[in-house]
């Protein structure tokens, strides 16, 4: 077993403990997250930010409730409730009361949210062909089948199949 010395630089140890997958995946969707937000920018979104996408990644369509919202995007109840508020001020969706549940809050996407929506596809495709066309269509496709091979055999509780699936299918 290796002993650290106080005080003196070990950058085999730094490397090891930074230079890791998950590191470099982080990098990657952090990435790839500012491309697409500077190309809503440009699209007139202007303030729309990095927090915001938590909930339209998880929001889907038809109305939803901010609890099943802030649990589909592993955020506290509260996070979730200021994000909301923030896109509402801003028009991109409503909250009214829940006809099912008069206690709970019912969230839905305005027009001018779905606008947002599709150009948010549009940027993403724009970006996804951006780093095919930077590292390769074979290999970025191979890494996407990959990583999401990966994350279907881990069965993660809090992905949705769906999510595992290829974005061709």
């Amino acid at each position: 077993m290796e002993t650290i010395e106080q005080g003196r630089p070990r950058p085999d140890i730094a490397r090891r403990l930074s230079a890791t997958l998950p590191r470099v995946l982080r990098e990657l969707s952090r990435d790839y997250d500012r491309r697409v937000t500077r190309k809503l920018h440009q699209r007139g979104h202007t303030a729309i930010s990095l927090s915001h996408q938590v909930v339209f990644a998880n929001l889907g369509f038809g109305t939803t409730r901010v609890t099943e919202l802030a649990d589909r995007a592993q955020i506290t109840q509260q996070a979730m409730g200021k994000t909301l508020k923030e896109l509402e001020k801003l028009g991109y969706l409503e909250r009214s009361i829940d006809p099912a549940d008069r206690r709970a809050r019912a969230i839905t996407i305005t027009d001018k949210g779905l606008a947002l929506v599709a150009d948010a596809i549009a940027c993403i495709e724009e970006t996804r062909q951006e780093y095919a066309a930077r590292i390769g269509a074979q290999q970025w496709q191979e890494l996407d089948t990959r990583l999401r091979e990966a994350a279907s055999k881990l069965d993660l509780d809090y992905l949705p199949r769906m999510w595992a699936e290829s974005e061709e299918t």
